[in-house]
């Protein structure tokens, strides 16, 4: 019994060790260098320097308390790999739509929320993504539209954003 355990520990822990080094192959990217790290990928398939991309990320997963919300990080990770590749920023546009829990990581602490997105909010925001908040999910956390970070849009739903998105040429990247 006691060589299995010694050889589950050795197995977690080249597990761990694996992993940590898994995490060094990433870095910063330029266009958002505080967020979304980026590994540089050897031998990918080109993409085309004039393909445009109109995303929109559906996030309802918050983030864990005094974290950032992982989804929202994905959207810095998406415009810091793709601007890498020699994608121009005016060719991306992204939209954020937010419900579920997530809606919490959108408002103010003035709502008693504690989190740590504003940062990224606001440098998403500055790199031209759009959030939209589903004010159903808004309305069952009791979130109002006065309590949103800067660069937060309610809409009447989740559903309803996606749609509109839809009809504008989005597509559609779930987490």
């Amino acid at each position: 019994m006691h060589q299995i355990k010694t050889l589950i520990t050795v197995m977690l822990c080249m597990a761990s060790v694996s992993a940590f080094a898994q995490l060094d192959s990433f870095h910063a990217g330029k266009t958002i260098a505080d967020y979304g790290q980026i590994a540089t990928v050897e031998g990918m398939n080109p993409i085309p320097k004039e393909s445009q991309f109109k995303i929109s990320f559906d996030v309802s997963k918050a983030a864990a308390k005094g974290e950032v919300n992982r989804s929202l990080n994905s959207a810095a990770r998406f415009i810091n790999m793709h601007t890498a590749v020699g994608i121009p920023m005016e060719n991306i546009d992204l939209a954020v739509v937010i419900h579920g829990g997530a809606v919490k990581d959108m408002a103010n602490s003035n709502a008693g929320y504690v989190h740590n997105n504003a940062e990224l909010i606001q440098a998403l925001s500055e790199h031209g993504v759009r959030f939209y908040v589903c004010g159903q999910s808004a309305a069952y956390y009791g979130v109002k539209t006065e309590d949103l970070l800067p660069g937060v849009t309610m809409s009447l739903s989740a559903m309803t954003a996606h749609a509109l998105l839809q009809q504008q040429g989005y597509t559609l990247n779930p987490f």
